[in-house]
């Protein structure tokens, strides 16, 4: 069976796209117009201009036997986002065999899909005046130290506030087109509430060279975590595959059991386990990591899957913030947790520390560094200065 493609960030269609890459021969473009577009296989052919409200007929073949419909069709379209392909198949703009999926239907061998090509997003991100910090910056790059709690592009519920927003506001015009109207610049992604290095194109030249390292995986990301207990090894690797949770919308999970589960490898190793007076040495740890592959959640997956979740995950551990009390295990006369303390981390302890790759322009290597953001060096000093 053919190996299921990433579900990556989106990349937005224009009006018209020519797919300039050469695909296998067995797929066969019949005479008919080019209103309606009929492919024997899900691979659109080299140089095939694809319209907006373009009907598409494509015929599951065997191999592809028990792939998700939402799955096939990112296969066949990689200019749009599995994500948004999900929307489009809840609008009913997708049949199967003349009837409306769902975007988890399995397909089956000779089934027909048809698909109409829809109509793009137009707006932009309104530009707004958000500060940010740029640790570098040239005519065809930036690199920004993204904060925790902000996200990186207009989503449902987050209109405003957003990295793209404030990307419109500092470079205006001088940034990529290549993510689509509402990710200007945007290479790739960080959760909300993870902190950190975020790489900007500001043509599309640079945009395609830095997304081909991604996809080669020659970009090298280092993270921080602190983790709620430490990890028994000082070193190690997880290697797990990582597909939607079966009950928790929001969440993924270790997925061994799944089919199109996607692969999925970490690296770590613990730079400092940490306790205090009160709380055993190793309660805490100060953890690196290194991602081979890129899926979503994967860093707060795989430690929580070793039994050290992120500290204030609040989907993958047991609390979404802590106070000071509670990280030095002071409780009050009844046992429980003094609450009167300050709260000193209230989102996931990850951050984006650094990032390695080459330039667009020059090829020459570089290496980008976010420094700690103050609220887990508040957590470290706190746990650092007790345990002395």
């Amino acid at each position: 069976m053919n190996e299921p493609i990433d579900d990556i960030d989106p990349v937005w269609a224009e009006d018209e796209v020519e797919y300039p890459g050469a695909l296998p021969s067995e797929s066969v473009v019949s005479p008919a117009s080019l209103d309606h577009l009929e492919i024997t296989a899900p691979f659109v052919p080299a140089g095939t201009i694809l319209k907006v409200g373009q009907l598409v007929s494509l015929v599951v073949s065997a191999e592809f036997s028990g792939w998700r419909l939402d799955q096939f069709l990112a296969q066949a379209f990689p200019i749009y986002s599995r994500v948004y392909l999900r929307r489009v198949i809840g609008t009913g703009a997708v049949q199967v065999d003349a009837r409306g999926g769902k975007p988890s239907y399995r397909l089956k061998p000779n089934q027909t899909i048809t698909f109409v090509l829809p109509e793009i997003p137009r707006e932009s991100p309104i530009p707004e005046a958000i500060p940010l910090d740029i640790l570098y910056s040239d005519d065809r790059i930036a690199v920004i130290n993204k904060p925790p709690h902000m996200v990186v592009h207009p989503a449902r519920g987050h209109w405003s506030g957003t990295l793209a927003s404030a990307l419109q506001h500092c470079f205006g015009g001088q940034l990529s087109a290549m993510g689509g109207p509402t990710r200007p610049g945007i290479v790739h992604r960080l959760d909300r509430d993870t902190s950190g290095v975020i790489l900007v194109a500001k043509d599309d030249l640079a945009h395609q060279h830095l997304t081909q390292q991604f996809a080669d995986r020659t970009t090298e990301k280092e993270y921080l975590a602190i983790t709620a207990g430490a990890p028994y090894l000082d070193r190690d690797v997880v290697k797990e595959p990582l597909g939607p949770h079966p009950r928790y919308r929001e969440q993924m999970a270790i997925r061994r059991d799944l089919a199109d589960a996607l692969s999925a490898e970490t690296w770590f190793e613990v730079k400092e386990r940490l306790g205090t007076r009160r709380v055993k040495q190793g309660a805490f740890a100060l953890v690196e990591v290194h991602p081979k592959t890129g899926r979503t959640h994967q860093i707060r997956v795989h430690l929580a899957h070793i039994g050290t979740p992120i500290l204030c995950d609040r989907l993958y551990g047991s609390r979404a913030k802590i106070t000071q009390n509670e990280l030095l295990g002071i409780y009050s006369p009844d046992g429980r947790h003094t609450d009167d303390s300050e709260v000193v981390l209230q989102r996931q302890a990850l951050h984006a520390h650094r990032i390695r790759f080459n330039h667009p322009t020059t090829n020459e290597r570089m290496e980008i560094v976010a420094p700690l953001p103050a609220d887990m060096q508040r957590v470290l000093d706190i746990l650092r200065q007790e345990s002395n």
